[in-house]
Formats: structure tokens, sequence, C-alpha cells
């Protein structure tokens, strides 16, 4: 089968296209003949960090080949032996063994049933392979741990991005008073979405126009950021952090306002899976894709990625 291998950490062109064997399945995985992958920022971030690439892959000493990525959506093929949710020609989608080795940049993707949800008919595979990480981070940050409620004010930081949008459609249809954050070209498309409210980041300070914020989901790397959103909490409201790591300095900065936060790793759950497919088949969840490639273009979408400027997702399809 076809496989983007990378043959060590660094530039894109480290990324090379090979052929490989398929991989065998164990009793509770599914072999998957993918369709479509999605590509996070989160992909570019491990291919060009050693340490990174060896924590978040959970690689041993010597493994190899090593296959990047972890979202996918396409069709069951294969069903090992204690599989019970899917059969052969079942089109499915999920982010697959998060952390760990997903290998989603091949033909075929070996997947615990655990990890995936069926496909909504009505969603074409492009569209279901780009809410999986992205969707379940929002998914995880608003449900999980911000347990969002109806009237509750919640600032989406990055609200044009991958994440961002999928959160402040969530938010929205959790029935809260959304605030996205982005840039000023990006209003139109934000408030698209749903957000009530929109703060350009670039000309306005939020936390001197937001003081009573519930919840916020910052996913800006740097410790100044947070303290940042941490100021535009309400005291009692919730901070969930994609990226920046909370100092024993700023939990102490929680405690005294009484703010409870959680730095997010988002993990692979197909119930969460199957809720975010119920909603893109009604179309209150929608994914905006705003750059698709080939697989012989994958270089190219983790380029796009890496200008930090793209709106919705990227996708690559096979």
């Amino acid at each position: 089968m076809k496989a983007m291998v990378l043959q060590q950490a660094g530039g894109v062109e480290n990324l090379i296209k090979t052929d490989i064997p398929v991989p065998g399945v164990s009793a509770q995985e599914v072999l998957v003949k993918v369709n479509s992958i999605s590509i996070n920022p989160v992909d570019v971030f491990v291919r060009a960090n050693e340490n990174a690439l060896r924590y978040v892959l959970q690689l041993e000493a010597d493994e190899q080949p090593v296959i990047l990525g972890w979202d996918i959506s396409g069709v069951v093929v294969q069903a090992g032996s204690a599989v019970r949710k899917f059969r052969t020609g079942d089109e499915v989608f999920g982010m697959v063994n998060f952390m760990g080795h997903g290998r989603a940049y091949a033909g075929y993707v070996a997947a615990p049933e655990s990890h995936l949800a069926l496909k909504p008919q009505n969603i074409p595979h492009q569209e279901a392979a780009a809410a999986t990480l992205a969707a379940l981070t929002a998914y995880q940050s608003l449900i999980t741990y911000a347990n969002v409620k109806p009237g509750e004010k919640v600032i989406i930081h990055a609200a044009a991005g991958g994440v961002g949008h999928y959160a402040v459609q969530i938010a929205k249809h959790l029935g809260a008073h959304v605030i996205g954050l982005a840039s000023g070209e990006n209003k139109h498309f934000v408030l698209g979405l749903g957000a009530d409210e929109f703060i350009d980041y670039k000309t306005q300070v939020f936390e001197e126009l937001v003081k009573d914020a519930d919840v916020i989901v910052d996913s800006v790397n740097d410790p100044a950021h947070i303290e940042r959103s941490l100021n535009a909490l309400r005291p009692g409201g919730r901070l969930i952090s994609l990226l920046t790591f909370f100092s024993d300095e700023f939990n102490l900065k929680l405690k005294e306002k009484n703010v409870s936060g959680h730095r997010l790793v988002v993990s692979s759950d197909g119930d969460q899976m199957a809720e975010i497919a119920a909603w893109l088949e009604k179309g209150v969840l929608i994914s905006h894709v705003s750059g698709a490639f080939s697989f012989d273009e994958l270089p190219e979408a983790h380029l796009r990625i890496e200008t930090r400027k793209t709106r919705g997702k990227i996708v690559v399809n096979l």
C-alpha cells in the first residue's frame, strides 16, 4: 500500500511516499481503506521535533516505519474476530490511537473499533475526516471538562481555526453566549458559525472587553496569554488550555480566583465520535474545509498549516 513515511524529524522533505505492506489487525481492530485524512498543527509540530515525535507517537527505540497522522475516514475492509460494532463495507471515521502511533498517512489503517464511529451517509469523507481530532478537542474542552451550561458566556480563542470553528458551533449548540476571537478578516466567518460576538485579537484587548466569562478555551501557546484569559474569567469560571501548561505559580492564581483549570490532551473516543457524527448528520456541526490536497501533495498541506493562517480544516484525499 502507499504510505507517507517520515524518515527523520525535520522539514517536509523528510516525508517520503513509499510502498509498505498492508497492516494486519488484532481481534479488536478493523482494517480501514482510507479515503481522506486530516492534517492538524500537532502533525506539523511532531514532524519537526524529535522529542515531540517520540513522546506523542510513543515510539519504541528503533520503531520503523514512522507514519504520522491520526484522523481518518474510509471503509472497513476487514474486521477482527472480537469486533462487534462494524462490519465489512461500513463507512467509518475517527481519531486513531492518539496519543500513540496512529499511522494515518497510508492507504490502509488498522484502527481499534473503540476509536471509530459510523460516518453519516450525507457527509463526504473529507468533511468527516476533518471532524476528528479537532472536533473531539472542542467536544472534550466544552463538554467533558468545562461542562458548559445554557446561557453561560464562552470565549473561544482562534475561533476561525480547526478546533476553534468546531468549538464555536458546539458551544452555540449547548446554548452558550459565544464570543469568538480571530483576526479581523475572519469576522464574518466566525459570526457565520454562530458566534454572538466577535473580537479582533489584533486590534482589541479581549480581557478589557470581557471580565465575566464563564468558560475560556485558550489555544495560544504562551504563558502570558493564559494569564490574560484568567483575567477575563469571573470567579468560579473554567479555563481550558490546549497548549500552555500551567506552572505552580499559575495554579496558585487559579486557586486565588476560584477558577478551575485544565490542560487538555485530547483522547480517542468512539462514543464521542458517534455524537459528533449525529451532529454532522443533522447539520448542527459543519466542517469547513479550506484546503484539500492529493496524497502526493501531503507535504504541501503541512506547509499550509505552518502558515498558521488556515481557516477551518486542511484535508488530504487519497
